[in-house]
């Protein structure tokens, strides 16, 4: 890290520290949003953490107005599956990120409505989050340490 950089910072030393660990923070957040998105598609799909399983998702997809439900609770499920399994490793990592986008489009304008903000009353909070880091990883790929990068190519 230069002098100029460092001088930017209230604790100059802090620079080199960030520095060192640059190339850590995009793969953790790819792996922590993935790791994130997993099992909330696995209580979705096979009912595992305490979730309502295909059949009860599909039900609760057909109430609120999304038909076929079995097809959109699927679709919600694999998309946080596989989606969260791509992103985490880092492959196809646009597109992975595209869906995931396209997913929390939906979940914002549903939980917006039926609980406003915050999480804890249903909320939209958790979606927006999700959404801007998939934002993220549409604009910039996969980053360091994703399997795009090694191979070379990204969508």
């Amino acid at each position: 890290m230069s002098n100029e950089q460092q001088g930017k910072f209230f604790i100059p030393a802090l620079g080199e520290i960030y520095a060192k660990f640059d190339c850590c923070a995009v793969p953790v957040l790819r792996v922590a949003t993935g790791g994130i998105l997993i099992p909330h598609g696995c209580q979705k799909l096979f009912g595992w953490f305490g979730g309502i399983g295909l059949t009860a998702n599909a039900q609760l997809f057909d109430w609120f107005g999304y038909s076929p439900g079995m097809f959109w609770g699927t679709l919600v499920g694999c998309t946080e599956v596989i989606g969260g399994i791509l992103l985490a490793i880092g492959l196809f990592t646009r597109l992975a990120a595209l869906a995931i986008v396209i997913f929390m489009i939906n979940a914002v304008y549903f939980t917006s409505k039926v609980g406003g903000f915050f999480w804890t009353k249903g909320g939209s909070e958790y979606s927006l989050l999700i959404l801007a880091v998939a934002l993220y990883f549409l604009i910039r790929g996969g980053g360091p340490c994703s399997i795009d990068r090694t191979v070379g190519r990204e969508f």
